[in-house]
């Protein structure tokens, strides 16, 4: 048996390939001069209370004052957790983190008075100071949403109270991540060959996409094992977050924790019970997949560690900078302005914090405020699955750009229900392009494979986690005990129904898949995924069609950012999610890779 290899340190990993941290702050020391600073700055906040309603000056100043607070405090916060998601070793990133979350959590109290006093001021009137005074323009749609949502703000005092519950809370976050990335350890696989290798956050996809079938198995049961072995743990601190957002959404009385969620971004449930019905409706092609999928491997039995085992021969080997040239040709139909925009962030400004390190998070994300880059964290390994991957997180990243350079700071974000949209759409266009660069079947074949990987993800585990999560959170609602087993049994069910005969359930570690998606812990998020992915494939459709000012009004719905509501804003690039048509549409999507994958693989 030979030496288990290791993850190199963080230190090991060339500055060309972390992200640009310096762009935010230089050194540790200028962040932290600029965490003390902000704390002097705060008391600023202070003499505004019960003072807005003195005219439309006074309130256009208090914009101007909060505003750039705000600014600094997301730009100080993004900078700690940043550097502690690529390396959760790193004692004093963590330190940081956790200063910037507390500090996070006091300028929230600070400004906690000013929705109740816009309030009290009255809708005629704030409206008249939009029109009266240039610098409140421009906050019109601000206003309107916030008198929309009038019955559930509280007084002063509650809003206090909530927004101070934000940093006690915000530790269960944290936990869920110390557990899971700084504490939990996995047992090494040994490789067919005899070879001991390391498991980790940061390589276990890596393990999943292997042809080795034992590694695969160990790495699959030595990950799941790493999670059962703290189950109650994780049971204990999810059950703690689901009362979070229970409690959010009584205190603002919401009759649940759904509904807050909605609400907020003004979507209909509707949306969310169409996906639900549209994808148990179709369950069906995907145990038609499995079925061919276990043929294609030549196996006996498909276990849930086959699912993204390679059956092509000769998976592609696409090095870094060749991805960025896939995803920018891709691209090409939104134009040279967002291609060249692209191709600089990843090859010269050091958006993308690229390869695995030790203490590394597991998966990857997009993150950056208003005065950043739109940074990129992930483990690229040369597959054609990090390729995507790449892509996905460099759609967010677009996303952000674009929002940032068309919005003020006021409407500088986009909600999470059209985040996923823009990820899926650059992997749909991403994919088209490289079925047209080669023709050969295995790479065919290995396209169709990431690409059913992606779908895999977002139209069957996502779908089914939103099962879960809003079974979880009725249970609870109604004053009914949750345990780890509860919680084991029901994930456990939920997928065997989504794989069907085909597939053997190992149900103890296929049950405790909902710890591995801290995903979960933000309130209905996860049904997001499935109906970003459904716009996603509507979009590109239009465009790859080539639909007159398809490619045009994509653009224009990416540069909207939270301008309109996320429904609103997705009906400008010609997508309407009231309806299930999106969904089916991406069924049928999925539909055709699975026939397409029969052709090839018999």
């Amino acid at each position: 048996m030979t030496e288990a290899k290791t993850l190199p340190a963080r230190s090991a990993i060339a500055d060309a390939h972390k992200w640009n941290a310096e762009s935010v702050f230089p050194n540790r020391a200028a962040w932290s001069a600029e965490f003390q600073a902000i704390n002097e700055a705060l008391p600023q906040l202070a003499p505004f209370a019960g003072t807005l309603g003195q005219g439309a000056g006074r309130l256009a100043d208090w914009f101007d004052v909060s505003t750039q607070l705000a600014r600094r405090v997301q730009k100080l916060f993004f900078y700690a957790r940043m550097s502690q998601a690529c390396d959760t070793g790193d004692q004093e990133a963590t330190g940081m983190s956790g200063q910037a979350g507390g500090l996070y959590a006091r300028f929230g109290a600070a400004v906690s008075f000013s929705n109740p006093e816009i309030l009290a001021i009255g809708e005629a009137q704030i409206m008249e100071w939009v029109k009266s005074e240039p610098r409140l323009n421009a906050y019109e749609q601000y206003f309107s949403d916030l008198f929309r949502q009038q019955q559930h703000v509280r007084s002063s005092e509650v809003e206090e109270i909530l927004a101070m519950a934000g940093e006690p809370f915000g530790q269960v976050d944290n936990t869920e991540e110390m557990l899971t990335s700084a504490d939990m350890q996995f047992k090494p696989v040994v490789s067919s060959s005899g070879e001991t290798l390391p498991l980790a956050q940061s390589n276990i996809d890596t393990f999943m996409d292997s042809g080795d079938r034992e590694a695969r198995r160990q790495a699959w049961e030595n990950y799941a094992d790493g999670y059962l072995g703290l189950k109650n743990t994780l049971t204990s601190n999810y059950l703690a977050s689901v009362k979070r957002d229970i409690f959010y959404a009584r205190g603002r009385r919401y009759e649940t924790a759904l509904e807050a969620s909605l609400f907020q971004n003004n979507i209909d449930k509707t949306v969310f019970h169409n996906l639900i019905d549209t994808y148990r409706k179709n369950i069906p092609t995907w145990h038609k997949y499995w079925a061919i999928r276990r043929k294609a491997l030549g196996v006996d039995t498909l276990h849930p560690y086959d699912i993204w085992a390679p059956i092509s021969k000769k998976p592609p080997v696409v090095p870094y900078e060749q991805a960025v040239e896939w995803i920018c040709e891709g691209m090409k139909p939104l134009g040279e302005a967002y291609v060249s925009a692209l191709r600089q962030g990843c090859l010269q400004d050091r958006w993308v914090d690229i390869y695995p390190n030790v203490g590394k998070t597991a998966g990857a994300f997009s993150y950056g405020t208003y005065d950043t880059h739109p940074f990129i964290m992930m483990s690229y390994d040369d597959s054609l699955g990090a390729l995507s991957t790449l892509a996905h997180e460099l759609g967010h990243s677009m996303h952000s750009y674009l929002t940032r350079k068309g919005q003020p700071f006021i409407y500088g974000d986009y909600s999470l229900f059209v985040a996923e949209v823009a990820s899926n759409f650059n992997q749909a266009m991403t994919r088209a392009n490289l079925f047209k660069v080669n023709s050969d079947a295995d790479f065919q074949i290995a396209v169709i494979e990431e690409a059913m990987a992606n779908l895999h993800r977002y139209f069957f585990i996502m779908p089914t986690l939103a099962r879960f999560e809003l079974e979880v959170h009725t249970r609870v609602e109604d004053g009914k005990g949750v345990t780890s087993e509860d919680l084991i049994g029901l994930m456990t069910d939920l997928f065997s129904e989504g794989y069907g005969s085909e597939m053997q359930v190992d149900r103890e570690r296929v049950g405790i898949t909902w710890a591995q998606f801290g995903h979960l812990y933000a309130n209905y998020y996860v049904y997001q995924y499935a109906t970003g992915i459904s716009a996603a494939h509507a979009v590109a459709g239009r465009i790859l069609d080539g639909e007159a000012g398809a490619a045009e009004n994509y653009v224009r719905f990416l540069s909207a950012g939270s301008s309109l509501y996320p429904v609103d804003a997705l009906k400008l690039a010609g997508v309407d999610m009231a309806t299930p048509e999106a969904v089916e549409r991406t069924f049928a999507v999925l539909a055709s890779y699975v026939d397409k994958l029969d052709e090839l693989t018999r």
